[in-house]
Parts: C-alpha cells; sequence; structure tokens
C-alpha cells in the first residue's frame, strides 16, 4: 500500500484563484482539483492521499472541512483548525465532517506555533486526531518566527498524546534547525519538499531516516507541488531495506490511521 500523506486540492471553482500565486521555484504537476489529484495520484500508484484543508480565516472552517471531509475514494480529509474559533468548535466541525485529522499552518493562518489558543485546541484534539503542522519558512532565507521546529518541539512535549507529524522532514529550507529540535522526538517526519526530496540530496535524507528512526518517517509530495511518480522514484532510490521502504511509503501511515 502506499499512501500519500500530504495532498492539497480544492473545489473546481476555487483551484484556480487557490494556485494564482506564482512561485519563483515550485512548478505546479496538477491544477489542483480533485480529478487532477486522483488522475496523479493512479498514474503513480498510490492507493490512499491524505488531503489537507487550511482555513485561512475563522469563518472557512466549516466549509474547508466540509469539502474535505466529503471526498470520496481514494482521498483521506484531514480539516482545518483556526485559533480565532473555540476548542469547542473546532472540534464540532471535524468530527460533524468526518475529518481523520487535521493541518495547522501558521504561514496561512497568521499566528504562531507558539500561540495559546492553539495550545487550547490541541489540548482538545489529543488522543482522537492527528495533526500535520507545517514546519519552516515559505522561502529559503526568509524570517521563520511563525512555525520554526524549536516551537513544534515544545508542542511534542507539551502534548505527548497528540499524533505529530512535522511536514518537510521537520523544517522546510531549516534541516538543520530540524535536526536539532526534532530528530528522535516522538512524532512522525513526512518527506514532502517540493519541488522534489530528491533536491535534498539522498544521502541527507538517509541520515535523517536512520536518525529519527524508519517507523517514524512517511511519504509525501505536497501535490500539486510535486510528481508522486518521482517523489516514489526517489524514495526507492534511497535504497533502504525494502521493509523500511514499505513502511515510509505506506506501512507507518496505515497503522498511524488504523488501515
Amino acid at each position: 500500500m502506499i499512501i500519500d500523506g500530504h495532498v492539497h486540492v480544492w473545489p473546481d471553482k476555487i483551484a484556480r484563484r487557490a494556485l494564482a500565486t506564482p512561485s519563483q521555484r515550485i512548478r505546479r504537476f496538477g491544477d489542483g482539483t480533485v480529478t487532477a489529484a486522483r488522475e496523479a495520484m493512479a498514474r503513480a500508484g498510490v492507493d490512499h492521499a491524505i488531503c489537507l484543508a487550511v482555513a485561512d480565516a475563522p469563518e472557512r472552517l466549516d466549509a474547508a472541512n466540509r469539502f474535505v471531509g466529503g471526498l470520496p475514494d481514494p482521498f483521506i480529509g484531514f480539516g482545518t483548525v483556526h485559533a480565532d474559533r473555540t476548542p469547542e468548535e473546532n472540534l464540532a466541525s471535524l468530527r460533524e465532517h468526518g475529518c481523520r485529522g487535521v493541518k495547522v499552518h501558521p504561514l496561512f493562518q497568521g499566528y504562531a506555533l507558539d500561540d495559546r489558543r492553539l495550545w487550547n485546541i490541541l489540548e482538545a484534539l489529543e488522543g482522537e486526531f492527528v495533526c500535520v503542522f507545517h514546519v519552516g519558512p515559505e522561502q529559503p532565507g526568509e524570517p521563520n518566527v511563525l512555525a520554526p521546529p524549536r516551537m513544534l518541539a515544545d508542542i511534542a512535549r507539551a502534548f505527548p498524546n497528540l499524533d505529530i507529524v512535522a511536514a518537510h522532514l521537520g523544517g522546510y529550507h531549516v534541516m538543520d534547525e530540524a535536526l536539532e529540535h526534532l530528530i528522535g522526538l516522538p512524532i512522525y517526519l513526512d518527506t514532502s519538499w517540493p519541488p522534489s526530496i530528491a533536491t535534498v540530496g539522498p544521502a541527507r535524507v538517509r541520515s535523517v531516516i536512520e536518525r529519527h528512526g524508519p517507523d517514524r518517517v512517511v511519504f509525501a509530495t505536497d501535490w500539486p507541488m510535486a510528481d508522486p511518480a518521482e517523489e516514489i522514484a526517489a524514495i526507492e532510490a534511497l535504497r533502504l531495506p525494502p521493509e523500511h521502504t514499505e513502511a515510509i511509503l505506506g506501512g507507518n501511515l496505515a497503522r498511524l490511521l488504523g488501515l
């Protein structure tokens, strides 16, 4: 089983607008619609894709959760929370719409990982929902005041029963910080690194996996910012023991989600 743990899709009528912001480095591998995502996953041999919602304003919480929670197989909907809504409101929305987990993206949501309003929500999520966190700045060299690895390390220590997935190997563009603060903690790291995990270099990726533990690393692409087939090939090219490759490509997420 192959599970992509980090996919973004939008309703057809807003997908174009969601992807309208140009990027100097990252090419799009699809238009962000459900149809395009399904086709990309099928071509790559992906069995399930976790689709992550992000509400950039509190009033968009329910619409975002309703959309991802209603996606058909092979998609698994991870909803969103927002610090401007109460813990009770966030939980009610996730439960109502059948979301299996949540995505927290400080850069788009406008609050830091150490915001105590967020911590109150995380306390309510603990033991019920898997939480995927964006970590790192949007571009190399930019200030990283909202989502540094050390803040996620504080969350991991404060909420030991929270199932945490740190996106982008624990720190997009700040790998050294991720190695310092997150490696070895009882959290999962996802392998998404647009435009490709291959750009990190196989030796460094292998080192991260070996130090953190292959049972705590999960395959992810950040589609449509990366191509699933190329990312699977990059993981296979690491030449890890076959059982470790299988665990990363799907086994670890299957266990985490009880699939």
